[in-house]
């Protein structure tokens, strides 16, 4: 994570630069300011449940929210009222919902007992996920201006020096909120704080938006900061849309994952994220694995690894399928590393065991259009870098950039580079392997974040 107190001070770059990120929001209450969310008013022909609040951090209330949801089930609303905390302090199953409503004012927190959760939490196999809660079933709308709480802070300082995908990693963090089997559901204008890990897992699952929301993992421990703390992660969805988020992370700001169809992102900011990922996919082996058709758009990306990024698995025992049909489109960066990114190296994955075991998944029909601003300047006038999988044969073909204006802070023609890509891409790309690849990855130097020095909480 590149650690943050967001800014919009372009700090020693130019005034241009500087309108390039004139009026993002630095902090929450901005952002609420830039995008107004008002909470819809009651609607009269839904009954309304009420359920006690906790009295303290340790009052756990899981089985009042449970019944509470049970009560207003087939057309009611659970309303958690402004001012008051839900402790929440074991595992619900709450995929029995249909035509149900959560109008949330105040605050859902869960407890940090980091054992009590790691033994008895919900468990998916993909990458060992755990969960608080499962939601699922039909026609389900989460709305307000309150907020979820994963009290994270315990669970930082206990992960601290670990790494989510190292295959002798034991420590199982849960995921914020979790969805299965849904069709039909609805989260808009709260806000979610301090999450363990992910914020949102959606596994197979339909017809999903997602709007107004802010994101945020804060650390009080500079030497246990969040990690792994993804805005979004999913798999088997099917017509997904976002709209208007301000994240606060330190992970992928969107990272789609196995078999995502019909995306729609439109205006998210993001800071100290690792971009806009799809993928990973390919992980599992045997395991066929798509993304296609998905619009990104409208994205501030500061601090960061990457600005926009596709990465897929490499190595022995590892999966297939493909990325097609995708835009990024309208994209302002500041101070990362690689504007755009095709890593068909993933996970860790060293060149000569990539070379041996490539990726399986192809990349087709990608577009980069309408990007601007500057790198970091850690790979020195290097600004993206497309690496398509090295296979016989594999497919990476239509990989094209429109109106593509990003630059360096290191001065001089800044550089994109391509191996294995097919086709004309619309700009002047370079194989890693060749000298001017080389003079412009060693031209690195350093520039100022990209500052926001207002505190989102």
């Amino acid at each position: 994570m590149r650690v943050s107190t967001l800014a919009i001070a372009l700090l020693a770059t130019a005034s241009s630069a500087l309108a390039v990120f004139h009026g993002v929001p630095r902090d929450t209450d901005e952002f609420r300011k830039k995008h107004v969310y008002i909470t819809p008013p009651c609607e009269e022909d839904r009954w309304f449940v009420q359920i006690p609040p906790s009295k303290n951090d340790t009052d756990d209330v899981s089985d009042f929210f449970e019944q509470g949801l049970r009560i207003a089930n087939n057309g009611g609303t659970l309303w958690l009222l402004e001012g008051q905390t839900y402790i929440i302090g074991k595992p619900l199953n709450l995929t029995f919902l249909n035509d149900v409503h959560v109008r949330l004012e105040g605050t859902i927190k869960f407890t940090d007992d980091t054992k009590y959760w790691q033994a008895n939490a919900f468990y998916h196999p993909f990458q060992k996920s755990l969960m608080f809660w499962k939601w699922g079933g039909k026609d389900i709308k989460i709305y307000g201006s309150g907020t979820i709480d994963g009290n994270g802070q315990r669970w930082y300082n206990e992960f601290a020096g670990l790494e989510i995908l190292s295959t002798g990693n034991t420590y199982l963090r849960p995921i914020l909120f979790y969805v299965e089997n849904a069709t039909n559901i609805a989260i808009e204008g709260i806000n979610y704080k301090n999450s363990p890990v992910w914020n949102n897992f959606i596994v197979t699952s339909k017809n999903i938006y997602m709007h107004d929301l802010t994101i945020v993992a804060k650390s009080n421990n500079l030497s246990a900061l969040p990690k792994n703390t993804d805005f979004f992660d999913s798999l088997n969805i099917y017509n997904l849309t976002v709209e208007r988020v301000w994240v606060n992370i330190g992970d992928d700001c969107f990272s789609p994952k196995s078999n995502a169809s019909l995306v729609h992102v439109n205006t998210m900011y993001c800071n100290g994220s690792h971009g806009q990922s799809m993928g990973s996919i390919g992980q599992y082996a045997g395991e066929k694995s798509i993304i296609e058709d998905v619009v990104i758009e409208n994205v501030w990306l500061l601090n960061g690894d990457n600005g926009a990024r596709i990465k897929s698995w490499a190595g022995p025992n590892v999966g297939y399928g493909y990325v097609n049909n995708v835009t990024f489109r309208n994209f302002w960066l500041g101070h990362v590393d690689y504007s755009v990114q095709i890593d068909s190296c993933y996970f860790n994955i060293n060149s000569s065991t990539c070379a041996k075991y490539p990726s399986q998944v192809n990349v087709t029909n990608v577009k980069f259009e309408n990007f601007y601003g500057t790198t970091s300047g850690k790979n020195g006038r290097v600004v993206g870098k497309l690496s398509c999988s090295s296979s016989e044969s594999a497919v990476c073909n239509n990989i094209t950039f429109v109106n593509y204006n990003v630059t360096s802070p290191c001065g001089g023609p800044p550089v994109v580079a391509c191996d294995g890509v097919k086709g004309d891409t619309g700009l002047k790309c370079v194989s890693v392997t060749s000298d001017e690849y080389k003079a412009a990855l060693k031209a690195n130097c350093t520039s100022p974040q990209v500052t926001l020095d207002k505190r989102p909480w």
